[in-house]
């Protein structure tokens, strides 16, 4: 729309027809320009005037034929055309104008009354028309800028649009057209269709590799309350923040193992002890029998070292694929490595544990999580207290699993504290604590598709703390787990 009086170009052949619909719309504050040829009327179309009024019978050329150049021109298409005519007055010339495109049509005689209505509704329309493409455009240039991608998909499984970061997360491998099927489209992409297939209201969302490099694909429903309604595809490149949190769980794993290696020389002493005096022993006595007899004694203990180092080298590497895993196996290893530090603060750390069902998992990743929360729960219990370790199998909103708990009679978790527990970088051990240990945990166990969570009281005589991880029978299987994650 023109600042100020909108702009209103008469076109009409008859002098007489121009002045009359000028003054006319003049007095009712319009500005009015007035032109007697079609060929006229297309230049001053150029000058882009907010409506035409466009005779029919023209001397050059028909009103229709100016009309249908007009709108088919992308700089012109968008002014209102109002056809009028005292010769064509059926509905079949009616009909033939506003086919040609113009967006009203009257006959002579015209009332001024009802030509200045139907101008005023043309204009509003008009104004309505310019305010939506404003905002189209705005949407559209938000929707280009954004650096995460974008696609959306059509109730029949096909691309309608996608934004320019969507095409270039999906590499050279991406060949989208409009029209052209998201599922054909994700397979050769990412390898994978499933988030088209999900149903629910839920989000879906997952982690793909293309080449180097790490996405995340989330899909959501245009409608919640219409499965079928069409899909909102948002991938992102999350490689740098993989790297990071990878880079961040090595630094607590390291962490962890210095830790460990406290704990570890106290487990070890004393069988080293023992080894020396028998080494002794067995080369100050004379009896054949005797020497043997300590030898054997010896190695007994030779294999506890070596028992208690194969146990510490868990800590510190991994397989490359998931194993089949006894979790009540593995807690209890994790328990007698910190049993003797922490009877060194006068705590008992106690196991119970019940046959469980085989899980596929890391076991350098769940011996990390287990270590930190026994030895969490070992530095919070008091003096002459228990941390009492149970394992369980469970079964959880319709899946078999393992759940472990570990429970200790400390002072509770502050309500201040809560809220940030699984927070990275937050401790309240100061620079005992590298703040990551939790966070580091709750990161394994969500990527065995599993929970952690704790409940904890602060009342005098009655408080401690109790955290608690379930681990799916099909965690890895359906995380598509693989140790870099």
């Amino acid at each position: 729309m023109s600042e100020g009086n909108p702009r209103i170009l008469i076109v009409d052949d008859r002098e007489e027809n121009r002045y009359v619909l000028g003054r006319v719309l003049r007095q009712a504050g319009y500005h009015c320009s007035e032109i007697a040829s079609g060929i006229d009327a297309l230049n001053a179309a150029q000058t882009l005037p907010d409506l035409m009024i466009l005779d029919v019978r023209l001397p050059d050329m028909s009103g229709y034929e100016v009309c249908q150049q007009i709108k088919r021109d992308e700089r012109t298409a968008q002014i209102s055309i109002l056809q009028i005519s005292a010769s064509f007055v059926s509905s079949e010339d009616r009909a033939r104008a506003l086919e040609a495109g113009a967006d009203g049509y009257l006959t002579h005689p015209i009332d001024r009354k009802v030509l200045v209505a139907t101008v005023r509704a043309l204009l509003r329309l008009r104004a309505a028309e310019s305010v939506a493409r404003k905002s189209a455009e705005q949407w559209q240039a938000t929707f280009d800028a954004l650096s995460e991608g974008l696609a959306l998909v059509d109730v029949e499984g096909r691309l309608v649009r996608w934004n320019g970061a969507f095409a270039e997360i999906c590499g050279p491998d991406f060949a989208g057209a409009p029209g052209k099927d998201a599922g054909t489209m994700l397979d050769q992409v990412l390898g994978s269709s499933e988030a088209l297939r999900h149903r629910g209201p839920e989000r879906y969302q997952a982690e793909y590799s293309i080449e180097q490099r790490t996405v995340q694909l989330s899909a959501s429903q245009v409608d919640p309350e219409n499965a079928d309604a069409g899909k909102v595809l948002v991938l992102s490149d999350i490689t740098d923040r993989k790297l990071a949190e990878y880079a961040l769980r090595t630094a607590e794993k390291i962490a962890a193992t210095g830790k460990l290696a406290h704990a570890i020389a106290h487990e070890i002493n004393n069988p080293l002890e023992a080894l020396t005096n028998l080494l002794y022993l067995a080369e100050s006595s004379k009896s054949l029998e005797m020497i043997h007899d300590l030898l054997s004694h010896a190695s007994s203990e030779v294999d506890r070292i070596a028992r208690i180092t194969k146990q510490t080298l868990s800590f510190q590497r991994d397989t490359q694929h998931p194993l089949a895993l006894d979790v009540g196996e593995l807690v209890a290893e994790v328990v007698a490595v910190y049993q003797k530090s922490a009877t060194a603060r006068r705590v008992r750390v106690v196991c119970h544990r019940r046959p469980t069902t085989v899980i596929r998992g890391f076991p350098g990743q769940l011996s990390q999580v287990f270590s930190n929360l026994v030895r969490n729960a070992a530095e919070a219990a008091p003096n002459g207290s228990e941390v009492v370790v149970r394992v369980r199998s469970v079964c959880r909103h319709g899946r078999e699993g393992t759940r472990v708990t570990i429970h200790d009679r400390g002072k509770g978790i502050p309500l201040e504290v809560r809220k940030k527990l699984f927070d990275p970088f937050f401790t309240t051990k100061e620079l005992k604590g590298s703040g990551l240990g939790l966070w580091v945990s709750k990161n394994l166990i969500m990527k065995h598709d599993g929970t952690i969570r704790f409940r904890t009281a602060t009342t005098m005589g009655a408080s401690g703390t109790t955290f608690e991880v379930f681990l799916p029978v099909d965690g890895v299987a359906s995380r598509g787990l693989n140790e870099d994650d």
